[in-house]
């Protein structure tokens, strides 16, 4: 994956924020390679779950690795690029493929268009000049049902000769054999020489035994000898070390026989030579240095398998004896080691099931020539085969190979909402919302842990279905409306795809903002909350000190008691000073009010509101600041790589976007709408309080009249009697001059 800078000019359309590469024109589809990785908005994605066809995706696919890479995508765009006349057809997404768009001027295609002829005459149409992918699947079907089918598998098939379909079953119960098209298992060329070499390698080593055998003094019997010797090899062994433990320490022989917890359990438990219990116990009583009898006083769990050993083993080779000493049984250890070296080098295959003569008879006769023979007739028509699944490709890539680009190169179709995405699963509805932009969810927990990264408001839940076992788990991105009832254990109803319906329960939000409108009430829901719940708190205070002082005063009824307390008398002081201190407050607040009111009347009319405003933006401002920033960093691109995509850019949503992700139910504009309820009640507070805010209102535009009328009449009366104060008064005559100051 590079990206060094290349000379071709690419076209890109801005979209939701985000620049989209259109790839529509044929020189942008044959320079695909070119385009920088870094430049896309996805490296890799999951195949499970993606809605796309799912045959498209097994072609995708090429690794089997179950994600869709770059490599893999630039792959398909060279390939199909190749074989078109005009690459740019790809953006029609036609179901329909028109023979003549393939290239005529190469050897491959001129082979496509052959085999595609052929595909339409398999189909009564040799006149036609278009198929679709309903012609190739057809023939493909035939095809891979078919015995020769170009695959080199054979499976078992009656037209095949005997010995050869006899052989084929030998071949796959003795190494499981492979996959036919047809999806049957088979006989491949592999398979049987593997099958083969097995056999001649199991014949060898059965001579090589049998000789050993020859050599050994138990004749014929040898095998099954040494089967009973292996079976009670470690037995035996067990037997001896608990025997040589208790000669180097003789109190540990009661222990070295069975623990006290053990014959506890014998005594409870109903005993028979199969019991599981009995077999734990040593095959015989355990004391210092003492031989393993082999007639009496042993484990009922392994006498018999004991004696055949005494009668088939220990009598052939040592004699008759009634017990076997540590030495004795080395020696016949000893005895069976050539034997055990030839035996423990069985190869390990499983054809010794078929026995040896049918093995003999494999390896004797040319049946596996008379298979390869077979296999390569069916070999014989792969070239056909190909050319017919490369039709298949072509056709599917036609149709669908540009939408996987516009979902995975680009999101185009996401911003420009023509047609559903290649992730988006289906549609929640919930809360009278339609949610659209649902994903798959594995893993609830691990899955929020990244999508909160959103900044989108996601809500998780877990969908059923009637008489289904499968559920699904998805989360819906809830970009419209409110989230003040989005509580878990909502039920919902989820629509996949398909069109199949599925029972929804809310198991978790992830909360974030989703409007600017729903942010600025949200300070005002909040107070409301608090408020609410500070005043049950108070109620419930109130309810249980109440209760408690009737159950006092309960308690002072009931006692028996004939002593009256004496009674008060009453003191008008401390009445008198209740009463000032009530008078006091209702003052102070009357006070407050008034302070209040004169303030508000001082003020000019245009400052009312302008009050109002500043109020409403100290309580709102805040929160509609903050979810403003919150939108503007809305992306999908956390969502998808929590369901295992490797996104890599941001994918923004913006608020146009969000509307039309998140559908809220509404009136149609061409409905008729009747808002007399019959059902509800007349109420007589609601008309009191409707009158009383009337008249209210009224009062107050009559005082804002009258008050505006007299500061109007007064400002008039002030002019018109300004200039009569300030005129100049008339001249006075001189008076007598004044007499000179006299001297001292």
């Amino acid at each position: 994956m590079t990206g060094g800078e290349k000379s071709y000019r690419w076209t890109f359309q801005r979209m939701g924020g985000l620049d989209q590469v259109l790839l529509r024109s044929s020189d942008e589809l044959l320079h695909f390679d070119d385009l920088d990785p870094r430049l896309w908005v996805a490296l890799s994605c999951p195949v499970e779950g993606l809605r796309l066809d799912p045959r498209v995706l097994e072609l995708l696919d090429s690794d089997r690795d179950g994600r869709i890479r770059v490599r893999e995508v630039q792959d398909a765009v060279r390939w199909t690029a190749a074989r078109l006349e005009d690459p740019s057809v790809l953006a029609e997404r036609r179901e329909d493929f028109p023979l003549s768009r393939i290239r005529s001027d190469s050897d491959e295609g001129r082979r496509l268009l052959a085999s595609a002829r052929r595909i339409l005459r398999g189909r009564g149409r040799p006149e036609a000049a278009s198929l679709d992918r309903q012609d190739v699947a057809e023939v493909m079907r035939a095809v891979s049902l078919a015995t020769f089918n170009g695959d080199g598998v054979l499976p078992d098939r009656p037209e095949l000769d005997e010995d050869v379909r006899r052989f084929i079953v030998d071949v796959v119960e003795t190494t499981g054999g492979a996959e036919d098209a047809s999806g049957e298992r088979g006989a491949d060329l592999s398979c049987a020489e593997r099958f083969m070499t097995e056999a001649a390698a199991l014949l060898d080593w059965k001579r090589e035994l049998d000789v050993a055998a020859a050599s050994f003094p138990l004749g014929e019997d040898v095998h099954g000898a040494f089967q009973l010797f292996r079976a009670l090899e470690g037995k035996v062994d067990d037997y001896f070390i608990r025997c040589a433990v208790a000669a180097y320490e003789p109190g540990a022989a009661d222990a070295l026989n069975a623990s006290e917890a053990t014959l506890a359990r014998l005594a409870e438990a109903r005993l028979d030579t199969d019991a599981s219990l009995t077999a734990e116990l040593p095959l015989a009583h355990v004391a210092a240095d003492r031989p393993l009898p082999l007639l009496s006083g042993l484990n009922p769990a392994w006498l018999a398998d004991v004696a055949r050993l005494r009668e088939t083993v220990i009598v052939p080779l040592l004699g008759a004896r009634d017990a076997m000493s540590r030495e004795d049984w080395a020696e016949v250890k000893a005895r069976f080691a050539p034997y055990a070296a030839v035996a423990d080098r069985k190869p390990n295959t499983e054809a010794d099931r078929l026995g040896w003569d049918r093995l003999t008879e494999l390896l004797s006769g040319d049946i596996a020539e008379r298979f390869a023979a077979v296999v390569r007739k069916d070999l014989g028509g792969r070239e056909e085969i190909e050319a017919i699944a490369d039709v298949e490709r072509l056709v599917l890539y036609h149709a669908h190979l540009h939408r996987l680009l516009m979902n995975f190169v680009s999101f185009y179709d996401f911003y420009t909402l023509s047609s559903g995405t290649t992730f988006q699963i289906g549609t929640l509805y919930l809360d009278g919302r339609s949610c659209h932009l649902c994903l798959g969810v594995d893993d609830v927990e691990r899955h929020a842990a990244l999508a909160k990264l959103s900044r989108l408001c996601l809500v998780y839940c877990e969908c059923r279905r009637e008489g289904h076992a499968d559920t699904k788990t998805i989360v819906a991105a809830v970009t419209a409306g409110d989230a003040i009832f989005l509580v878990p254990g909502r039920h919902g109803v989820f629509v996949d795809n398909e069109g199949e319906e599925w029972d929804a329960t809310l198991l978790k939000l992830v909360d974030n903002p989703i409007s600017i409108r729903t942010a600025i009430f949200s300070p005002y829901r909040r107070l409301g909350r608090m408020i609410s719940q500070q005043v049950a708190k108070l109620t419930a205070a109130k309810e249980d000190k109440l209760l408690a002082g009737a159950s006092k005063s309960l308690e002072k009824l009931t006692s028996v008691t004939t002593v009256k307390a004496p009674a008060l008398p009453f003191d008008i002081g401390k009445s008198v000073g209740i009463f000032a201190a009530l008078g006091l407050a209702l003052g102070a607040i009357g006070t407050a009010l008034a302070g209040m009111a004169a303030a508000l009347m001082s003020m000019a009319w245009w400052q009312l509101p302008l009050l109002l405003l500043c109020a409403f933006v100290l309580v709102s401002g805040p929160s509609m600041f903050l979810a403003w920033l919150n939108l503007r960093k809305r992306t999908l691109g956390p969502a998808l790589d929590a369901s295992g995509w490797a996104v890599n850019t941001q994918i923004p949503i913006n608020l146009t976007m969000g509307r039309f992700l998140t559908g809220e139910g509404r009136l149609p504009d061409n409905a008729v709408s009747f808002r007399d309820d019959p059902l509800r009640a007349p109420s007589l507070w609601k008309k009191r309080l409707l009158y009383g805010l009337a008249l209210c209102a009224a009062a107050l535009l009559a005082a804002g009249v009258y008050w505006g009328w007299t500061r109007y009449g007064r400002a008039a009366v002030e002019r018109l009697a300004a200039p009569a104060a300030v005129e100049t008064p008339a001249a006075q005559p001189a008076g007598p001059p004044a007499a000179p100051a006299r001297g001292k």
